[in-house]
């Protein structure tokens, strides 16, 4: 190219070097990607592409049965001044260790009644003001498949779910239609997709309503992985099962419970685990926790709220009444398409005060009564369950918040 020289060239140079150009410009185009001459100027290379931010981690908090007997029932009517129930004030000690979670799952073990028809033991209806004091503590799901879940029928059921619905909590394990059966409570947590699933060993010999045989979800092994890995086609990228299983009053898991959880936690797809945390309820007392395969299971949560508890032999047992929440850091995956990792796992110690109607965070309320002798036996023996088959080991620790 000619340098400028501040001069204006006659125009029969301006003309020449204007077919110059074009035949440069023509040739350049119908020879893509090669130089025609050494003026030919090269195209920018395109600004190579920001790398995805990675997705974020999120904690998942679960805990244990919540079953309104009649001396719960009063309570929260107590503490809605007697107009209506209100469960929030009695659930207020965990509020902070809930609500703080990107996800909460619950597990609503009874259904709720008609218009003040509630009652607790042995046939259970609740006031479905239980679903609003849930999600005022900061559940986002609950499991709602249990050896209660047919104590009002196919209507129970129906309350029960209307109410979840309209306090804005996902559900899983009972269900209005084959469909809802079919569809896991979703989750969105961090910057994952959480499926919950729910199932339970049986309702107490009542059969399914006519014509709903999914009515309550069964804990069958091969439904349980045939739901689970349809939750992963359907896009989760963390899948959880809650199992309403165990042996009641005892704390040690029994065969089944060890069986299924080694089975569960053992299936794979494509190398990676069809479930990611399995939780347990109905035994009344703390179970272990424990990695299996290299997957966290609670055995058994424990009452989360609960009146005076029975066993057996019409024997008041404290273990009733005890419970812990468990709670879980997951970590993004290090591919895509791989597992969504728990990085850290820890419990928090939780008891019932029948007497005051008041759920306890028992580490938090021995930092500021540390001589509540009531408290430091309860808070031991949740851990001596939650521990008892090594959980340490693997990094399970006891928090307070």
């Amino acid at each position: 190219m000619a340098r400028h020289t501040g001069r204006r060239r006659p125009a029969g140079v301006r003309r020449g070097a204007a077919l110059l150009a074009a035949l440069l410009t023509a040739t350049a185009c119908a020879a893509p990607g090669r130089d025609t001459a050494p003026s030919a100027r090269r195209s920018a290379p395109a600004p190579a592409a920001e790398p995805a931010a990675p997705a974020p981690g999120f904690t998942l908090v679960a805990s244990g049965d919540v079953l309104p007997h009649d001396s719960i029932i009063r309570q929260a009517r107590m503490d809605a001044g007697g107009d209506g129930y209100d469960f929030a004030p009695m659930l207020a000690a965990v509020r902070p260790v809930v609500s703080a979670a990107d996800a909460a799952i619950c597990h609503m073990e009874t259904v709720y009644g008609a218009d003040g028809d509630y009652r607790g033991y042995p046939a259970f209806t609740s006031p479905p003001e239980v679903a609003a004091g849930l999600a005022a503590t900061g559940y986002d799901a609950c499991s709602t498949a249990s050896n209660h879940s047919l104590d009002d029928g196919a209507d129970g059921i129906r309350r029960t779910l209307d109410a979840l619905d309209r306090a804005g909590i996902a559900h899983h394990g009972s269900a209005r239609t084959a469909a809802e059966a079919g569809t896991p409570g979703w989750l969105k947590a961090g910057g994952a997709k959480v499926a919950q699933l729910a199932y339970t060993y049986g309702t107490n010999g009542h059969p399914p309503p006519d014509g709903e045989p999914w009515a309550v979800s069964p804990l069958d092994e091969e439904k349980i992985l045939a739901d689970a890995r349809a939750a992963r086609r359907a896009g989760a990228d963390v899948v959880v099962t809650s199992l309403h299983w165990g042996t009641e009053w005892q704390t040690e898991p029994d065969e089944q419970q060890l069986s299924l959880a080694e089975t569960l936690t053992a299936a794979t797809t494509a190398g990676r685990p069809d479930i990611d945390l399995i939780i347990g309820t109905h035994a009344h007392v703390p179970q272990a926790y424990e990695k299996v395969n290299g997957t966290w299971v609670v055995y058994g949560m424990g009452d989360q709220i609960a009146g005076p508890m029975f066993d057996y032999y019409g024997d008041y047992d404290a273990r009733g009444n005890q419970g812990s929440i468990g709670r879980f850091t997951f970590a993004p995956p290090a591919r895509p398409g791989g597992r969504w990792e728990v990085r850290r796992a820890e419990f928090v110690p939780q008891w019932f005060d029948t007497d005051a109607g008041r759920l306890v965070n028992l580490p938090a309320a021995l930092e500021r009564e540390p001589d509540r002798d009531d408290y430091r036996e309860a808070q031991e023996s949740i851990a001596a369950a939650v521990l008892g088959r090594g959980a340490a080991a693997d990094g399970l620790i006891m928090t307070a918040r």
